[in-house]
C-alpha cells in the first residue's frame, strides 16, 4: 500500500492517489470468498463448497472485488494520509481507478484538511475586566439560605393558615362536575406562596384552619399543558389536615458555631464574603477570557469546512446524550419530550458548534505563531491529575485519551494564558474627565 500522488484540488481539499499491491488484493479476495462464498449458488456444488475459480468463471473475475476493496481501503487510506502529512478532518469520496488480480488496485480519495488560519491582532488586545465588589445584601442572602437549611417545622394550632406556612392536604379537582386525571392526591405537603399550583389555589387555602373541609374555585391558565383543561374553570375539594410554620434560628454566634467551623457570626460573614468574592472573580476572569478569545476569533480569517462544524455538532449531541443517560434519560426520549427531531436538534446547536471550531482554530494558530507547546512533563502531570480526579488508574486514562490530543488541549490553554497576559486593560477615566464628558 502506498501513496502515489497528492494534489490540491480546491480550498481545504486534496486528492490522494493510492495503490494497493496485487498480493494484498488476492488475500482480500480469498477472505471475501471464505466469508460470502456460501451465499452464491453454483449448480453441482453444495453451498460454500464451490471453488473460487468456478465462481469467478460463472459470475466474473470481479465478483468479490467490492468486498475486497471495502476490507482494504481503510488501512490503505490511513497509511496514505499519514504519509502525506496532511491534517485531515474529513473524507469526501473514493473512486476506483483500476483493479485487477494481476496489478492490484488504484483508487483516489478526496480528503478535507484543517484550514489555514490568518491571524489578526492577538497581542495587545484592549479589554476591560469587571471590578468585583461584594454587597452586604449578597452576604445576607447567603445567611438566609443557611437559616432556611437549618430551620425546623413546628405545628400551628392557634391560628389559620398563612402564606409561608406548609400545609398537608387532600385534594380532588372537578371540571364541569367531573373528576379529571391527575387532579387528586392525599397527604400532599404544600408550601403556601411557593406557586407550585395554578394561580389562586394556594391563596384560597389561606385563612382556613386545620381539620376544615372546603372548596376552592380556580381557572386553569390558557397555556396549561393538558389540552382539555386549558382556560377551564375547576373546583377543588380540599381537606386541610395540619398547618406547620418554619422556625428560623437566630443569627448569632451560636448559629455560626452550629453551621460552620467558626466561633462568631462575624467570622462566618467574613468567610461568606470571601467565597462570594472568589466566585465573582472566577466569573470575571472567565468573562474577560471569553471577550479576548472572541476578539481573536473575530480578527482571524479562515474558511471553515462544513465537515468540521458537523463533527462538532456530533460531539455536542454525544456529550448531551451522555449527560442525559446519567440522569436516567437519553437524547431520543428528550427530543420526543420537546417535540423535536434530530434535524432541529442539530440546528439548535449549530451556532455553538461553529463557535467551538473557530475558537479552537484561533487558539491553535496562536500557539503555532508563538511556538507554544505542551512538554512531556505537562502531559504526564495532566494524566496524573485526571486519574486522581476521576479515581481511575493513569493507564486507563491514557487508553481513553491520546497523548497527542491532550498535548494539543494543554497548548491551547497556554495560548489563552498568553493572550490574557499580553492584553491591555483600558485605563480608568478620572472623575473630572467623566464629569466633563
Amino acid at each position: 500500500m502506498s501513496l502515489l500522488k497528492t494534489e490540491s484540488i480546491e480550498t481545504n481539499k486534496y486528492e490522494l492517489t493510492i495503490s494497493v499491491e496485487k498480493e494484498k488484493l488476492e488475500e482480500a479476495i480469498k477472505a471475501a470468498y471464505k466469508k460470502n462464498g456460501r451465499r452464491i449458488n453454483v449448480p453441482g456444488f453444495r453451498p460454500g463448497k464451490a471453488p473460487l475459480h468456478i465462481i469467478e468463471k460463472m459470475y466474473g473475475e470481479g465478483v468479490f472485488y467490492e468486498d475486497a476493496v471495502d476490507a482494504l481501503y481503510p488501512e490503505a487510506l490511513e497509511n496514505a494520509i499519514n504519509e502525506s502529512g496532511l491534517d485531515v478532518v474529513g473524507q469526501d469520496k473514493l473512486e476506483i481507478k483500476e483493479i485487477g488480480k494481476d496489478k492490484g488496485f488504484t483508487f483516489t480519495a478526496i480528503v478535507i484538511v484543517k484550514p489555514e488560519v490568518t491571524l489578526g491582532q492577538y497581542k495587545g488586545l484592549e479589554c476591560a475586566k469587571e471590578t468585583v465588589r461584594v454587597k452586604n445584601d449578597e452576604i445576607e442572602a447567603e445567611l438566609k439560605k443557611l437559616q432556611d437549611r437549618n430551620s425546623r417545622m413546628t405545628a400551628v394550632e392557634d391560628r389559620a393558615a398563612e402564606l409561608g406556612d406548609t400545609v398537608e392536604i387532600d385534594y380532588e379537582g372537578f371540571a364541569d362536575g367531573v373528576a379529571f386525571d391527575g387532579g387528586k392526591d392525599e397527604g400532599y405537603s404544600l408550601e403556601l406562596g411557593s406557586n407550585s399550583f395554578i394561580p389562586g389555589f394556594e391563596e384560597q387555602i389561606v385563612g382556613h384552619n386545620a381539620g376544615e373541609e372546603f372548596d376552592i374555585d380556580v381557572t386553569f391558565p390558557e397555556e396549561y399543558h393538558a389540552e382539555d383543561l386549558k382556560g377551564k374553570p375547576a373546583v377543588f375539594k380540599i381537606k386541610l389536615h395540619d398547618i406547620k410554620r418554619k422556625e428560623l434560628p437566630a443569627l448569632d454566634d451560636e448559629f455560626a458555631k452550629d453551621v460552620s467551623e467558626f466561633d462568631t457570626l462575624d467570622e462566618l460573614k467574613a468567610d461568606i464574603k470571601k467565597k462570594i468574592s472568589e466566585d465573582k472573580n472566577a466569573k470575571a476572569d472567565r468573562d474577560f477570557e471569553d471577550k479576548l478569545i472572541e476578539k481573536v476569533v473575530d480578527g482571524m480569517t479562515v474558511d471553515v469546512p462544513d465537515v468540521m462544524i458537523e463533527n462538532s455538532i456530533d460531539q455536542i449531541l454525544t456529550d448531551m446524550d451522555y449527560r442525559l443517560r446519567s440522569q436516567g434519560l437519553d437524547l431520543e426520549t428528550y427530543m420526543k419530550y420537546l417535540g423535536s427531531d434530530v434535524g432541529a436538534m442539530r440546528n439548535s446547536v449549530r451556532e455553538q458548534a461553529e463557535k467551538q471550531v473557530k475558537t479552537r482554530l484561533a487558539l491553535e494558530a496562536v500557539a503555532k505563531a508563538e511556538g507554544i507547546e505542551a512538554s512531556e512533563k505537562d502531559v504526564e502531570d495532566e494524566f496524573a491529575s485526571m486519574a486522581e480526579k476521576y479515581g481511575m488508574p493513569v493507564e486507563d486514562i491514557k487508553a481513553r485519551i491520546p497523548a497527542k490530543d491532550l498535548a494539543n488541549d494543554l497548548a491551547m490553554n497556554k495560548a489563552i494564558d498568553f493572550v490574557k497576559k499580553n492584553a491591555v486593560k483600558p485605563e480608568k477615566k478620572s472623575s473630572a474627565k467623566k464629569k466633563a464628558e
